[in-house]
């Protein structure tokens, strides 16, 4: 199973952290403009579109992941994590694949790039939240409140907020 998720990540090799605006406008992680106008141009790309495109957030590279894991008939779910604070709201989504373990496929942080095994969901969810919980603190970003949710394939064309609200419909995990 682990050679099987390799090689979907690997195709995922090209796709750079970024965005694409719905005026076709590339933002790419390092761009001044990036906090100005991802709320209000982002969209969530079809994974035709992100392989066209080869720019993505997580919530976009999660849904190629899920692409290709279907292409191959391996159930994944996808989860949402969101630390709820007053002047931002820093998210991470990312894919779960069960089999004789729990697989976190991971292509978008880039510093947990790759696949990570685990026994059982809680400690693959527990573990996720402790890294984004030091990622969060890394920002210096307090008083916060965090929630993870299990959330079902989304439409493409969300806009930021439809997308978050989306996710926030699925099954709240209590970790």
């Amino acid at each position: 199973m682990k050679n099987e998720l390799q090689e979907i990540l690997n195709k995922l090799d090209d796709i750079k952290y970024g965005f694409v605006s719905i005026d076709k406008n590339i933002y790419q992680d390092d761009s001044k403009d990036w906090d100005k106008n991802f709320s209000k141009l982002y969209r969530l790309q079809s994974p035709e579109e992100l392989i066209k495109n080869k720019y993505g957030v997580c919530w976009d590279q999660v849904e190629l992941e899920r692409y290709y894991l279907t292409q191959n008939n391996i159930e994944a779910k996808s989860y949402f994590i969101i630390a709820y604070a007053k002047m931002q709201e820093p998210t991470h989504t990312f894919i779960v694949v069960k089999s004789d373990k729990y697989y976190w496929l991971e292509h978008s942080w880039e510093l947990y790039r790759g696949i990570h095994e685990y026994e059982t969901l809680k400690e693959l969810l527990f573990d996720v939240k402790l890294k984004f919980e030091k990622n969060i603190e890394e920002q210096n970003i307090k008083n916060y409140e965090l929630a993870i949710y299990e959330y079902s394939i989304p439409k493409n064309n969300l806009n930021c907020i439809e997308f978050m609200k989306h996710c926030e419909k699925g099954l709240k995990i209590n970790i």
